[in-house]
């Protein structure tokens, strides 16, 4: 496992055919954050994590990423229809240092362990399309585990799964956090991320506010959000600010500013933030 690192967005702009979904984000993940990405349908927040993962171009702007980072996608992102066994789909987490073939012999016990971990003893040879929901994202946390790395990156990872599984899974993500490991989990529950998660991003294709989740997910910011993101032109390419010249708040709370006359992107020509650290 690599020493922790901060995650840096310095501007960046992600999307997909030229066409921005997340855009003018400035700030830090420090090692050890335990933090929600919130915001309305669309908001960006899966494109963000892909764009963490380098699975999407940077369009505009830079990341900075440093070490190892698992990500976990959508469920319904994931073939459950391939032949592979529960000890098959968690041994998956690691062949980043086996390599597909060599030595899953040798790490069956850990590969149980893990299984174990997450409530799954007595399911190793079960074929994936077989479980349940929950069981499926239990088999995926351990997976998981087995990557062992510094960050892990969540997209709605409790979303149609049972009330049991969600609080054994938040347990491990509590875990992870306790051990200084990054956790950014997607997540659409408010009160799931106001009782887990003590730092969130709220965005909607930009950043409405980042910081401590009770000074983030308020009244003003929700409805600002609802509000950017309603008035969003899924065509527009990328406008002539991205890299905006305003000040860079890498730490602390951000603010973005109140809507103001809007061009095409349904964002304001304004792009300052303010930092209220």
């Amino acid at each position: 496992m690599s020493d922790p690192r901060p995650i840096r967005l310095h501007g960046l702009t992600l999307g997909y055919d030229r066409h921005p979904a997340v855009h003018h984000l400035d700030g830090i993940i420090h090692p050890g954050d335990l933090l929600a990405l919130a915001g309305p349908n669309g908001a960006g927040k899966s494109t963000l994590l892909k764009g963490l993962t380098g699975e999407i171009p940077v369009l505009d702007g830079r990341i900075e990423v440093g070490g190892d980072i698992a990500y976990l996608p959508q469920a319904d992102a994931i073939d459950r229809s391939f032949p592979l066994s529960v000890m098959d789909l968690a041994a998956m987490g690691l062949w980043r240092r086996l390599g597909p073939w060599r030595g899953l012999r040798r790490t069956e016990p850990a590969i149980r362990a893990a299984l174990a971990t997450v409530g799954l003893s007595g399911f190793e040879a079960r074929p994936i399309g077989t479980l349940s929901g929950g069981q499926f994202r239990r088999a995926l946390f351990a997976r998981l585990i087995l990557q062992d790395c510094r960050t892990i990156l969540l997209d709605e990872p409790f979303t149609a799964i049972d009330a049991r599984t969600t609080e054994d899974l938040l347990g491990l993500v509590r875990a992870w956090h306790g051990e200084g490991r990054t956790v950014v989990a997607a997540l659409h529950d408010f009160g799931q991320i106001r009782a887990h998660f003590p730092k969130t991003i709220l965005l909607a294709r930009e950043p409405v506010a980042w910081g401590p989740t009770a000074q983030v997910l308020t009244a003003d910011n929700l409805a600002r959000a609802r509000l950017l993101s309603e008035a969003w032109d899924e065509e527009a390419g990328i406008c002539d600010g991205a890299r905006h010249a305003g000040p860079s708040p890498l730490d602390g709370l951000v603010s973005a500013p109140a809507p103001a006359h809007r061009h095409s992107h349904g964002h304001p020509h304004h792009h300052d933030h303010e930092d209220a650290a």
